[in-house]
């Protein structure tokens, strides 16, 4: 990707022109569900690709793990730009998402697995990201059947979590720019205007 310079932190015309191109190519309907991820660089990692491919928010699953730590240094400022909405209840976590339209997936390796590109990313989308050592929850894999990974060609069986997180949204961003959507205004002129005021005030 290219490189970008730091957005000025003053209040200046160029700051707001900058919010306003990054907030009109927020994907509302591609998101991700971090499932109990204990390490916070994990996290961070995460939410830095999220920024970068233009996820607006994503959705934080934690019943067995500690909240994650998101210290500025660890987070390199990305927890800033992506919204996070915290989750308990598996049950309303996947109705609420299904509610909206989305199609979901979750990380694993059964035989039913299949790799990223052989689903439609274009679609309104959210991929369950399982636990480092335990994959998802066993609650969430009752409530969402399809399984998505990354195929390997070296004897370690599987990338780690960030960098999963960080190829599926390079795929989804892919499909979408091929069919047109990437650059697509998906805020209403209300809800940009509202995110430009709150995002030049971080």
């Amino acid at each position: 990707m290219g490189y970008e310079p730091p957005m000025p932190k003053t209040r200046t015309p160029e700051r707001e022109d900058r919010i306003r191109q990054v907030l009109a190519r927020r994907q509302q309907d591609l998101t991700l569900v971090m499932d109990n991820i204990w390490d916070p660089h994990n996290v961070s990692a995460i939410l830095r690709s999220c920024d970068a491919f233009g996820v607006l928010r994503v959705h934080l699953y934690y019943t067995t793990e500690p909240w994650p730590d998101l210290g500025k240094k660890s987070s390199a400022s990305a927890k800033k730009w992506v919204e996070r909405v915290r989750h308990a209840d598996p049950g309303e976590l996947i109705s609420g998402l299904r509610a909206q339209g989305f199609q979901l997936l979750r990380t694993g390796f059964s035989p039913k697995a299949r790799p990223p590109w052989e689903y439609d990313l274009a679609r309104p989308t959210a991929v369950i990201l399982g636990n480092e050592h335990r994959g998802v929850s066993p609650e969430l894999c009752a409530l969402v059947s399809d399984e998505v990974f990354i195929p390997m060609q070296g004897m370690v069986q599987s990338f780690n979590v960030s960098v999963a997180a960080g190829l599926i949204l390079y795929e989804a961003a892919g499909q979408r720019r091929v069919r047109g959507l990437s650059e697509n205004a998906l805020l209403t002129p209300e809800e940009l205007e509202r995110k430009v005021a709150d995002w030049l005030g971080r």
